[in-house]
């Protein structure tokens, strides 16, 4: 030992530095817990393509927007939601289980049924497990063509356009 220095080679058996060893694996580990944000992201998001003019002048063909997966009992009346039509449609023939629609949250579970709702009878209020949607266009199919809507079928409330502005 000259100098009084001790010159011990801190390696392991094959060579490689311990602060190196805990840098690649601290690397992985966060590497790994990115990989499951995303994923748990992914899960919770979707992005939605609009095709047709239901939700004009609010949303246009061909806009793209960051859907949150709620349920029923996260959405609030006037959310923009993305949700599977009807099953079956008064004098429609079945819709498929692949389409999907997004409109206005109008009237949920328990609130009181806006005027020109088929389906309603003598209730008062939209049954549980139903809603009523309605597009941003008159012209629109939704509720006032096809009555509630089934809640179960929702997937998520539009939160924000890409490129543009939250909603």
């Amino acid at each position: 030992m000259a100098g009084g220095h001790d010159h011990t080679d801190r390696r392991n058996p094959r060579g490689v530095s311990v602060p190196v060893l805990l840098i690649a694996v601290g690397f992985l580990v966060g590497l790994a817990g990115a990989v499951l944000a995303a994923l748990r992201i992914r899960g919770r998001y979707t992005v939605v393509t609009v095709e047709g003019t239901s939700m004009a002048p609010t949303l246009s063909p061909g806009d793209r927007v960051v859907v949150e997966r709620r349920t029923v009992d996260q959405v609030r009346t006037g959310d923009i939601v993305v949700l599977q039509p009807p099953r079956r449609t008064g004098d429609y023939e079945p819709l498929s289980d692949r389409a999907w629609n997004i409109k206005r949250a109008a009237a949920l579970p328990g609130d009181r049924i806006p005027e020109g709702i088929p389906g309603g009878g003598d209730l008062a209020e939209v049954p549980d497990g139903r809603l009523v949607v309605l597009g941003d266009n008159p012209d629109s199919i939704d509720s006032r063509h096809r009555g509630f809507f089934e809640a179960d079928r929702i997937m998520g409330v539009a939160v924000r356009r890409l490129g543009g502005s939250a909603l």
